[in-house]
């Protein structure tokens, strides 16, 4: 698949499950291959950054197979990583270099991480400085900003930071190295970021301690291996949910999505804008909140959104431009620079695209400003080499009038490679 070529929609599939979770999956990948014992891991994701993960860890030495649709790990505790014979290719995933670096900072053995073109050009030094300032030995390319990163592998002593700013990745990583120490290990960070690293180290009988924007470890640091189900990614489902509130008539229920507090920011903003979201048979799943997402069309009003609320959907704004395309009045989004060093600047892909579409958006240094409603019409579009723009200008196509071509559509596969066919 190189472009797809989408037409507007008259109806959607009204009931459907997700793909695993892409951070979760990527996370049970690394600690499970560090606990002690066999774990078997159901619903693993199937994009290709989470099988970047699995393939990295099988070069540290570490036992995974495929059990039909299942992974099992068989896990020899945290020493048991060994030194790889090659370089490690985190192809597109940051998710992978950066947590790795996290987890081989604290081991006896050097390692060197690169990526594709696009990761090696993503900023680096937010998770090279904290774990230097920590003892650890990191080098990356130009004045350790980006990739490759050579890891000098030692023991660290004690780990303590105040993140700059809110981030799952650079606090995992941490984590991740903590556990290879002796001393305290200390993370504060100003707001909150998504949890799933904690709540996965909990479950594997790791002493977690948690505080009001405080996350410790306690004495206990080594994980014990345990079955797991991954839920359903509510990243990839928010591509199905917006597409259910913009069309008209259409009513839709996702099952077992994984609802993390620290992951429902998205939904919370579109209640905001009017949508008719609720959640169902909400339950505690291996130590993660999952249920029932039911929504259909409804009436969107813009709405400002910025500050705290960010870091809980920084990966769905792109997609919240398509939906505020259709909402009444000016949508505002702010405090989100970090969209200019993601896959691509997202902040540019996608003005640039909706526009081409006849949207009325424009951005700003930290953000864009829609105003809408306005009708979308197809066009062919580039999808940047970017999996959430392609997604969300999909999303467009199918509200559009005419065709819409979305080019070179395959990077989908990074994250989502079911997209189109549970799409339509």
């Amino acid at each position: 698949m190189a472009d797809v070529f989408l037409s507007k929609l008259e109806q959607m599939p009204g009931e459907m499950t997700v793909p695993g979770d892409k951070s979760i999956s990527h996370r049970v990948a690394m600690i499970g291959s560090i606990a002690e014992g066999v774990s078997v891991i159901k619903n693993f994701s199937s994009a290709i950054d989470c099988c970047t993960t699995i393939n990295c860890m099988r070069k540290l030495g570490v036992d995974i197979r495929e059990s039909g649709s299942d992974f099992v790990i068989q896990g020899k505790g945290p020493d048991s990583l060994q030194e790889p014979v090659d370089v490690l290719d985190c192809g597109n995933s940051g998710t992978s270099i950066r947590l790795l670096c996290g987890l081989l900072a604290g081991q006896n053995f050097p390692t060197i991480l690169t990526g594709d073109d696009s990761l090696r050009s993503r900023p680096m030094a937010r998770i090279m400085t904290p774990l230097n300032e920590n003892g650890a030995d990191l080098r990356g390319r130009q004045n350790n900003r980006f990739a490759p990163i050579y890891i000098n592998g030692k023991r660290l002593t004690a780990i303590g930071y105040h993140l700059p700013v809110a981030s799952a990745q650079v606090k995992s990583a941490l984590l991740l190295a903590g556990l290879y120490t002796n001393g305290k290990v200390e993370i504060v960070e100003p707001i909150t970021s998504r949890d799933h690293t904690e709540r996965l180290l909990e479950f594997c009988d790791v002493d977690v301690l948690k505080g009001k924007q405080i996350i410790s470890l306690g004495p206990n640091r080594r994980p014990k291996a345990r079955n797991f189900v991954v839920p359903g990614d509510l990243s990839s489902a928010a591509f199905p949910i917006a597409l259910a509130l913009l069309l008209k008539n259409a009513k839709l229920k996702i099952r077992d999505v994984g609802i993390n507090p620290s992951r429902t920011g998205f939904l919370d903003v579109l209640q905001t804008m009017g949508a008719e979201i609720q959640i169902e048979n909400r339950r505690l799943q291996c130590n993660e909140p999952i249920g029932d997402i039911v929504t259909g069309y409804s009436k969107l009003s813009g709405i400002e959104v910025g500050g705290k609320t960010i870091p809980l959907m920084i990966d769905e704004l792109p997609l919240l431009a398509v939906v505020a395309t259709q909402a009444t009045g000016r949508t505002v989004i702010k405090d989100a620079g970090e969209l200019r060093v993601k896959e691509s600047d997202r902040i540019s892909a996608i003005v640039k695209e909706l526009k081409k579409m006849g949207a009325s958006i424009e951005e700003s240094s930290d953000g864009f400003i829609v105003e809408g409603p306005t009708p979308l019409h197809g066009t062919s579009c580039a999808s940047h080499g970017d999996h959430r723009i392609a997604m969300a200008l999909s999303v467009a196509g199918w509200i559009a009038d005419g065709e819409t071509i979305i080019g070179n559509a395959e990077c989908v596969d990074i994250s989502f490679p079911e997209f189109y066919k549970l799409m339509i």
